[in-house]
Parts: structure tokens; sequence; C-alpha cells
């Protein structure tokens, strides 16, 4: 299934700075980037940092305007796990203390439930235990804070869902994707675990089709997938548009586990 997908965002800035930039998929068909500052064209210089695309941008002194459009395939290969990605989707990080919640991750969940069957019933766990409310987390805010509030957006399910995972020794990491059908339409945020050597995505909000999402980038959590990171000066987010539109009838939401190529 092909997917069209754009985004545009909007910035100021009383001084150079520099930006870094995620929001073009991973492996597009087609696409470009236009990025106007001060009133000049800038050129995007991009570089890979984990497998993810990053173009970094520096800014001249007053307004700019990113434009991103580009499709990608819905389908392709399924991506192995590596030893590497083991290693670090084991770990707890910044948004996913999950060596604070082994204890309660185990007694919540039957570990010798095939793995398949355990990372669905995880997603579904954190689906019935929060409540989507926008707005109503902080930028700080880890899984312990989501569990204990038991609200939150995408990225906080993700990063719950990844931290309980991580806690029952499963590899698990979040992605930032396009995804038509989400509403409102925003830059999304899932979970890929590992299910018997291949990376599959949930997605506990269930506000999408996950078989029809298109990836841009996978992290430890929200500190490796930020679509806009500041460097090096001050600047202002103004605003953002995100589209993503599916060639023909989108799939419904599927809570099975499913390879994301």
């Amino acid at each position: 299934m092909r997917i069209d997908v754009a985004a545009s965002l909007s910035l100021s800035s009383p001084a150079p700075s520099t930006a870094l930039l995620q929001v073009a998929v991973a492996a597009p068909l087609e696409e470009q980037l236009t990025v106007l500052s001060g009133g000049q064209p800038v050129e995007p210089v991009e570089f890979e940092v984990d497998g993810a695309r990053v173009h970094r941008l520096e800014l001249h002194a007053g307004d700019t305007t990113i434009t991103y459009t580009g499709a990608a395939e819905s389908d392709g290969a399924p991506r192995a796990v590596t030893a590497a990605d083991r290693a670090t989707a084991l770990r707890p990080s910044r948004y996913c203390p999950s060596d604070q919640l082994e204890g309660f991750a185990s007694t919540e969940f039957d570990r010798s439930r095939p793995r398949a069957e355990l990372v669905a019933a995880v997603a579904d766990w954190v689906h019935r235990r929060l409540v989507y409310t926008a707005g109503s987390s902080r930028p700080v805010d880890t899984a312990v804070d989501t569990l204990l509030t038991g609200q939150g957006v995408c990225r906080d399910y993700a990063h719950l869902t990844v931290t309980l995972l991580r806690s029952l020794e499963i590899p698990a990491r979040l992605v930032a994707v396009y995804a038509p059908g989400l509403d409102p339409m925003d830059f999304h945020a899932v979970v890929e675990a590992d299910v018997d050597g291949t990376w599959c995505v949930v997605d506990a909000t269930r506000l999408a089709p996950t078989r029809s999402l298109v990836r841009i980038c996978s992290g430890r959590d929200a500190a490796d997938t930020a679509f806009l990171t500041t460097l090096g000066g001050v600047a202002r987010f103004e605003g953002m548009t995100v589209t993503a539109t599916a060639a023909g009838t989108l799939p419904a939401p599927d809570d099975t586990p499913f390879p994301l190529p």
C-alpha cells in the first residue's frame, strides 16, 4: 500500500541556531525537504544515527518554515533483531526506567506465555489501564509517572509499554511513525518488540491501523526520536501540521504484533 505523507513546521529565533530534524521516512519512494529561514533557503545536511535519518539545519535569525513531503510503501521485508539491538532494547533508558518496574511486571503478567501473546497482553493492559488525555503529561514524565497518573498521549502509552516489556526481559523500543487514519493527525509513537527474532509493532492507543504505519525512526525512547531538537541557540516552536494518507481502504486497527518494514 502506498502512503503519502507531509509535515510542515514553523519556528522563530532571535539569533542563528542549529536544529536536528527527524521527519523523513526511513525508506522513501520519493521525497522533498525544503527549508526557508530568515528569508533564505537552507540546505539540509543528512546523516545517520543508529538507523535514523537526521537532517542538520543551520537556521538564520527570524522565521523558519520547514516543509517535507514523501511517499512510502507500508509493506516490505521484516526487520531482524540483532544482538546489538537486544542489548540496547533491554536496558533502562531516560523515559523507560524498566529496572523500577520488574517486580510489578512479574506480578501482572505470565512470563511463560508465548512471546507474541505476551507482547499483545502487555499492549492490551496498557490500553485498558490508561486514558488518552491530550495535554495531560509533561515533557519530563517517565513511564512510572504515566503508570501513577493513569493517563497520557501516544508517547506515554509507548513508554509504559516499552518499560513493561523490558521489565519482562523482552527487548522493546519506541518507533516514530506517520499513521494514516490517526485522529487528530500528528506524528505518532508506537512500540516494536522482539517476537522470535523479528521486530513487531504494537500500538496500545489503538488509534490507527498498525498495518499502514510508515516508519520514521526508532530509539530507546522519545529522547532518541524527537522530530525536532534545537542546539546552540534558542528557537521557539510555533506550530506544525502533519498528514498521512493511504491509497485504498485502510485496514482496521489490529492488536496483533505485526512486522513494520
